[in-house]
């Protein structure tokens, strides 16, 4: 299976079970550490650009949540549906999540963080926090710099200064604007070698949030 950056990844995460999603669109996850009582649901990068919930900057996000304790919710999108369902399939893993777990936050990577801010916004159960990396600031009708004006709960975006793959400051303007957080790495969109780093930033801020 092929990652968002090109790189064969396997998700050959411990203490992990899969699990079928309810709805009209075929969608499939995996849970890790799934006896703990707070959860991340975390979305993947762009499918047609080869995202999946094996994406390494979700899964050493998961593997290090599950280290402090926090399980998580990773899935894959169903057929391709022009953001549309894809918007779909994240609101139906934050309900997942919900009924399963005392608190739920969301994370996502590129596509997957643009979706975790505009469903988390909208979402019919209360979200606890939001962790988006390298997010854009649309992906068609969905708005994610919108959807921060109407995010209630901690959020943190987390962007590389040399990304020139996703529109990402008008994302972090309005981040200023409300008062969540912004925290810059000398990266690119794919932040290669640094996804150790991520997974200390992002398990930190859940700690603290979640």
């Amino acid at each position: 299976m092929t990652d968002h950056n090109g790189t064969e990844a396997e998700d050959s995460s411990t203490n992990s079970e899969p699990v079928v999603l309810e709805g009209a669109r075929d969608v499939r996850g995996t849970v890790t550490a799934p006896e703990e009582p707070t959860c991340v649901v975390a979305c993947p990068p762009h499918p047609q650009m080869g995202g999946t919930r094996t994406d390494r900057r979700l899964t050493a996000v998961t593997d290090a949540l599950a280290a402090t304790g926090i399980a998580s919710l990773r899935f894959d999108y169903g057929e391709w549906d022009e953001g549309r369902g894809e918007y779909t399939d994240t609101l139906n893993a934050i309900a997942w999540a919900s009924e399963r777990y005392e608190r739920v936050g969301v994370y996502g990577f590129s596509f997957g963080g643009t979706l975790a801010l505009v469903a988390a916004g909208s979402a019919d159960v209360d979200v606890a926090c939001i962790c988006a990396l390298a997010p854009d600031a649309r992906i068609g009708e969905l708005d994610a710099v919108a959807a921060l004006g109407t995010v209630g709960c901690p959020t943190q975006i987390i962007y590389g200064k040399r990304d020139t793959t996703a529109e990402w400051e008008p994302i972090v303007e309005r981040v200023n604007e409300t008062g969540h957080t912004a925290l810059e790495m000398s990266a690119d969109h794919f932040f290669v070698g640094q996804t150790d780093s991520i997974a200390e930033r992002v398990t930190t801020f859940f700690q603290n949030e979640l």
